[in-house]
């Protein structure tokens, strides 16, 4: 954030409701060699304040202006632009938004070549080493449920969130699907969750087409709700499955919306070994540097490999997650590697150790693998 505030004019920082930019916003804010002035656009005070937007943002021109849940106010973003062209100095404004700039209305067009986005993310492992990895597993990362004084609170907050977003944020964004359509939706995902994306199956169950289940599913990927891993099928000669794979952004929603109630109750799922793979995948997003993109590899003919880091579309790191203390390595797993030809190659596990499986297969703990991803490999 301080290397993109010293020559963006507009930072942007983006991310799901209450994981955190306000406090990260704010902290920011008190760095800083000039004043700022914070809006918060869910308080009918602070809209009071830009009934007339111009000539207030112009009263406060020397300040740092922070205006949070910005995607409550887009024609902001024209006049933005207009004011940041007049006078291009760095940090004049940091917008907070709980959707992407492709969600938020004429965001993307109006400050383009003017704005440094930063994605917020739930807490990470990297950032909360002293929180027990079961814990943080089952509860996700949002700091309200993760940092919650008991697990009955935890439980509450994260009901609660979903019901928020379904019945106020999705709609605020433009989300066309009713509060039951979109619920419907969201708990047929969760079980979805590290498998392919079947559209048909979803779209015949909620009575809707293929195309408007992608629709709905575009607005919970810009709420920051959804991830679409794509296929890596760069320059490989092979019948590569071609639908991408779905994850929930946050394993506590995840095993809300299962109807999950502890970690042992989720120890006895079916669905633990995909929940253990959303999470190392959440975890990987959160801390991956900027230069590594993230796919997964599937054949027809049976090779798999969950995860793929790339630089500049060069396979790098093939990766197998697995829920136990004893992993094998698959045929499929080498099959894939052979395809990809990476060198440094995992299976990640929920324990604390690191071991050679094969000449370039290592076992790993998930806190350890993140600690060398860190540095790039």
């Amino acid at each position: 954030m301080n290397e993109a505030g010293d020559f963006s004019p507009v930072i942007g920082i983006l991310g799901a409701r209450q994981v955190g930019k306000t406090t990260l916003a704010k902290s920011f804010a008190k760095t800083l060699e000039k004043d700022s002035l914070y809006l918060d656009l869910e308080l009918p005070s602070d809209v009071q304040k830009l009934a007339e937007p111009e000539l207030f943002l112009r009263t406060n021109q020397a300040k740092c202006i922070i205006v949070d849940e910005v995607q409550l106010k887009p024609d902001l973003f024209p006049l933005i632009r207009a004011l940041v062209d007049e006078d291009r100095i760095p940090l004049r404004f940091i917008l907070l938004g709980s959707a992407t700039p492709d969600i938020i209305r004429d965001s993307s067009e109006s400050l383009a070549g003017r704005i440094s986005y930063l994605h917020l993310q739930p807490f990470s492992r990297v950032e909360t080493p002293e929180i027990a990895l079961s814990r943080h597993h089952f509860f996700g990362g949002f700091p309200l449920s993760i940092l919650a004084k008991s697990d009955k609170q935890a439980i509450r907050w994260l009901d609660d969130f979903i019901n928020t977003y379904i019945t106020r944020d999705l709609p605020i964004l433009g989300m066309p699907a009713s509060p039951q359509t979109t619920r419907r939706l969201w708990e047929m995902l969760a079980w979805q969750n590290g498998n392919l994306l079947n559209s048909s199956s979803i779209g015949n169950s909620l009575g809707i087409s293929n195309h408007t289940v992608n629709t709905y599913m575009d607005f919970l990927e810009g709420a920051f709700m959804l991830h679409r891993i794509k296929p890596y099928a760069v320059n490989l000669k092979k019948r590569i499955v071609k639908a991408p794979k779905i994850y929930l952004t946050d394993t506590g929603l995840l095993h809300r919306l299962l109807r999950l109630d502890s970690f042992d109750a989720l120890f006895g799922s079916p669905m633990l070994g995909a929940s253990w793979e959303a999470f190392v995948l959440n975890q990987i997003m959160a801390v991956k540097p900027d230069n590594m993109d993230i796919f997964f590899y599937r054949t027809h003919a049976g090779t798999e490999v969950d995860i793929v880091l790339t630089k500049a579309l060069k396979p790098v790191s093939s990766i197998e997650v697995k829920f136990t203390s004893t992993p094998k390595v698959t045929k499929g797993f080498l099959n894939g590697i052979d395809d990809l030809e990476t060198k440094k190659n995992f299976i990640i596990i929920p324990i604390d150790d690191e071991y050679p499986l094969r000449e370039n297969i290592s076992a790993i703990g998930l806190d350890r693998f993140l600690s060398e991803l860190e540095k790039g490999f």
